[in-house]
C-alpha cells in the first residue's frame, strides 16, 4: 500500500529574521496544510532547506512535524545525504521519532556510479524498517538515478517502495514504469508534470505548489485518480504560469517569497540562498493574482 496517494507538500522551513527555525510558524503552516486537504507532509526536503540545517536542527524539525501532525496524515522525512553513514543516522532517528516514511535524495557532489547508488540505498534501507521513496533530481545533484537502477532496488530491497521523479525526462519515467509497473509508487517531483506522471501510473506528487495552493494541488491529483482526466488536465494547465513563477529562481527562493507575500511570515532564506530579484518578485506576484490566491 502506498505511503500516500495524492498531493504531498514539500513544506518550507520557516525562519526568524536571525535565521533560527520558527517552530510556532511551522506549526501554523502544518495546520493550514492539513485543513487545506494536503495528503501528506514531506518535511526537510529541498524546499525545507535541509542542506543548510544542522543535523540537530534537521532532526528537531522532523520530530516537531511528526508530533504536530499526530498521525492525521502521513509525514515523510527527508533524510538523504551524500554520506551514507549520515543518511543512516538521520533515517534511524526519523524512524525513532515516528515518521511514516523516508525520502532519500541521490548523493549530491559525489556523483556516485549506479553501482554505488545501489549500495548506498541498500545499506540505508537495511538500517531501518520504514518504507522509502527514492528522490531523483539530477539538475540539483549532478547524479541521475537510471530506470534500471530504480527497478533493481525496488525488486531487491523490500522497503524501497517508491520514487519521486524530478528528472523532467518523461521518456525516462516511461522506461521506468515499463520495467516495474505496479511494483512501484511513482510521484511527480515537478509540479508542471503532475498529469503526465499520473498518466504513466503515478499515484501523486511531492509538491512545491502545495505550499501556496494546497487545495488546488490536491484536486489535480484527486480528479485524475477519480477518473476525471479532463478536469485534472484543466487544473494542471491553469496552474502552469504560477508554477513557472515558483521556479523562475532556484527553489525555495520563490515559494518562500510567495508565502511572505501572502502574509505567512515564513522569514528569510539561509545562505547561500538570497532574496529574490525584484523583477521576479513582480512576476510572481502577478502570477499569484492571476491564479486567484492573492
Amino acid at each position: 500500500m502506498a505511503i500516500f496517494k495524492g498531493a504531498g507538500v514539500a513544506i518550507v522551513t520557516p525562519m526568524y529574521d536571525n535565521g533560527e527555525v520558527n517552530y510556532d510558524k511551522l506549526g501554523e503552516l502544518l495546520e493550514e496544510q492539513i485543513a487545506g486537504g494536503t495528503d501528506a507532509i514531506i518535511i526537510c526536503g529541498t524546499t525545507g532547506e535541509s542542506s543548510t540545517l544542522t543535523h540537530e536542527e534537521h532532526l528537531d524539525v522532523i520530530r516537531y512535524a511528526i508530533k504536530k501532525v499526530a498521525k492525521r496524515i502521513p509525514v515523510v522525512a527527508g533524510t538523504g545525504s551524500n554520506c551514507t553513514e549520515t543518511a543512516i543516522y538521520l533515517s534511524q532517528e526519523a524512524e525513532k521519532a515516528g515518521a511514516d516514511g523516508l525520502l532519500l535524495v541521490t548523493p549530491y557532489y559525489n556523483k556516485a556510479t549506479q553501482k554505488g547508488l545501489k549500495l548506498h540505498f541498500s545499506k540505508i534501507a537495511a538500517s531501518v524498517s520504514l518504507p522509502i521513496i527514492l528522490y531523483n533530481v539530477p539538475s540539483r545533484t549532478g547524479c541521475n538515478l537510471t530506470p534500471e537502477t530504480v527497478a533493481y532496488l525496488v525488486k531487491n530491497v523490500k522497503n524501497i517502495v517508491g520514487v519521486k521523479e524530478a528528472s523532467g525526462n518523461i521518456s525516462q519515467v516511461a522506461k521506468l514504469m515499463s520495467l516495474v509497473g505496479d511494483e512501484i509508487e511513482l510521484y511527480s517531483g515537478n509540479d508542471d508534470q503532475i498529469v503526465p506522471i499520473l498518466s504513466l501510473g503515478g499515484c501523486g506528487v511531492i509538491s512545491v505548489l502545495s505550499n501556496v495552493a494546497p487545495r488546488q494541488t490536491h484536486e489535480i491529483v484527486a480528479s485524475y485518480l477519480a477518473g476525471d482526466v479532463k478536469k485534472s488536465c484543466q487544473l494542471q494547465l491553469e496552474a502552469i504560469d504560477l508554477i513557472d513563477a515558483l521556479f523562475c529562481e532556484v527553489n525555495p527562493i520563490p515559494v518562500k517569497t510567495a508565502l511572505n507575500i501572502l502574509g505567512k511570515e515564513v522569514g528569510p532564506l539561509r545562505g547561500p540562498l538570497c532574496e529574490m530579484e525584484e523583477a521576479n518578485v513582480q512576476r510572481l506576484t502577478k502570477a499569484m493574482k492571476d491564479y486567484g490566491i492573492l
